[in-house]
């Protein structure tokens, strides 16, 4: 097996309670993230162990579907989302601190592959550094879109 591992954290401009609000804000995130082109909820309306949602995206040009669920809540300090796809299985680590009046928020994202062949595993590495630029551009408009967010509410 092989991972790819991601870690990009950002100092927000809100409290901890204000970007907790925005990150486990599922019926708002088509607004919030530009990086979203829409969320559908497949269950639950409210963000808990167990919620599970389609995110699709553009990657590379194109739409990208991608269902997703909670596996862990520290409510104000940590979320844990899962997703699963083309041989690989994805977890995004959501953390947040206090910093002074702000918040810094950590996305710690890994993708692990699951299952794959030689060739799917070579693939995996010639174009795997471009693909983690790609998505730490992604987590890094996203944490933009986050912050905006959250330091509206904050007023």
């Amino acid at each position: 097996m092989s991972a790819s591992e991601i870690r990009v954290s950002r100092t927000i401009d809100a409290p901890v309670g204000a970007v907790w609000a925005v990150i486990t804000d599922l019926d708002n995130a088509e607004s919030v993230l530009s990086g979203v082109e829409k969320l559908e909820r497949l269950d639950s309306t409210k963000y808990e162990v167990g919620t599970r949602w389609r995110e699709t995206r553009v990657l590379f040009g194109k739409s990208s579907t991608e269902e997703m669920w909670v596996t862990e809540i520290d409510p104000e300090k940590r979320t844990v989302v899962k997703a699963s796809s083309h041989g690989a299985d994805y977890t995004t680590v959501f953390t947040l601190e206090p910093a002074g009046d702000g918040t810094t928020l950590t996305f710690h994202f890994s993708a692990e592959a699951t299952g794959l062949g030689a060739f799917s595993k070579f693939m995996m590495k010639v174009f795997g550094s471009f693909a983690l630029k790609a998505t730490t551009k992604a987590i890094r408009r996203d944490l933009d879109d986050i912050a905006d967010a959250a330091e509206k509410r904050a007023g």
